[in-house]
C-alpha cells in the first residue's frame, strides 16, 4: 500500500478504542451483575463527556488527525497558511483578492458549499487568482457537531460536489463549523479522501470588532508553520463599518513578510 492509500485508510484513534471497550465492559458488568448498573451508569457518562470535551476542542487530535500547523519540510522556503472562512461574500472576498495580489500571497479558503452555488463567479476568481478552495460543509450549520453518521456524510459530500462543480477541483481539506466536530467525521472524511484542517491559532473576527486585537492574536509570537485563520464571511465589523479582515489582512501579511515567511495554500504542503 502506498503511502498516499495509507492516510485515508481509517483506524479508530486510541481514545474511540477505548470508549469502545469502556461500552462492552459496562455491558459484561450489567449481565454479570444488574445491581451494578449506576456504577457502569457513571462510567458511560464520563466516557461520553470525554469524547464531547474532545470534539469541543477544535485542535485536538483524539478523534482522528488533524492539520494544526504545516508539516515541516526542510530546505524549502519559511512559511505560513492563511486559511479565510464562511466565504465567498460578494462584498468582502474581492477585497480579500486584492489584497493579495498586492502582497503576492496565496491563502486557502474554506468556503461553504451553498454559498458556492450562490456566486459560482465568485468562487471561479478565487480558483483563477491562484488560491484554492476547500471544504467547509454545505450549509455551515451550527448543530453540525450534534449531526450523526448520515447528516455528517450528507453535509460534507454535498459541498464537495457544489465545489466541484463550480470550480472543476475536488477539495483536499475539510474545516468544521466553528472547529466543532463529534467521532461520525473521521470515518466520512476517510472516505472522501479529505484531511481535517484547524488552525494554530485564530483572530475571533467574527466576534472582536477590535482590529487591533484580532491581529495582535494571529501575530503575536508568528513562525514558520503557522496556520492563521480569518473571515470573509460572517465577519465582524469595525466602527468604519468595515469587515475585520480588511483592517487585518494588510497587517498580518506585512507581518509575514518582515519575519521571512511566504504565504502558502495548505494544498502546497501536501507532502
Amino acid at each position: 500500500m502506498n503511502q498516499r492509500n495509507s492516510v485515508f485508510r481509517w483506524r479508530p484513534p486510541p481514545l474511540l478504542a477505548a470508549s469502545a471497550a469502556v461500552h462492552l465492559g459496562a455491558a459484561a458488568a450489567l449481565i454479570a451483575r444488574p445491581r451494578a448498573w449506576p456504577w457502569a451508569l457513571s462510567v458511560l457518562l464520563a466516557n461520553h463527556v470525554v469524547l464531547a470535551a474532545a470534539g469541543l476542542w477544535p485542535r485536538s487530535q483524539l478523534l482522528g488527525a488533524n492539520w494544526t500547523r504545516l508539516p515541516e519540510r526542510g530546505g524549502l522556503t519559511p512559511s505560513a497558511a492563511i486559511t479565510i472562512d464562511d466565504g465567498p461574500d460578494p462584498e468582502i472576498t474581492p477585497r480579500v483578492l486584492e489584497l493579495l495580489e498586492a502582497h503576492g500571497a496565496c491563502a486557502t479558503f474554506f468556503c461553504i458549499g451553498e454559498r458556492v452555488l450562490r456566486y459560482p463567479d465568485l468562487a471561479q476568481e478565487i480558483v483563477r487568482r491562484g488560491h484554492i478552495i476547500e471544504n467547509h460543509s454545505q450549509r455551515h450549520r451550527h448543530n453540525f457537531s450534534l449531526l450523526g453518521p448520515s447528516g455528517i456524510s450528507s453535509e460534507v459530500s454535498q459541498a464537495q460536489e457544489s465545489i466541484f462543480r463550480v470550480t472543476g477541483s475536488s477539495p483536499q481539506f475539510f474545516r468544521a463549523p466553528a472547529g466543532l466536530r463529534n467521532p461520525f467525521l473521521d470515518p466520512v472524511l476517510v472516505r472522501l479522501k479529505l484531511r481535517l484542517a484547524s488552525w494554530t491559532r485564530r483572530g475571533f473576527d467574527t466576534v472582536s470588532a477590535d482590529a487591533d486585537a484580532v491581529f495582535g492574536r494571529l501575530a503575536n509570537a508568528l513562525q514558520a508553520g503557522d496556520i492563521l485563520l480569518l473571515h470573509d464571511g460572517n465577519a465582524a465589523r469595525t466602527r468604519r463599518g468595515q469587515a475585520v479582515i480588511l483592517d487585518v489582512l494588510p497587517r498580518l501579511l506585512d507581518a509575514l513578510t518582515a519575519r521571512g515567511l511566504k504565504s502558502v495554500t495548505l494544498r502546497s504542503a501536501l507532502p
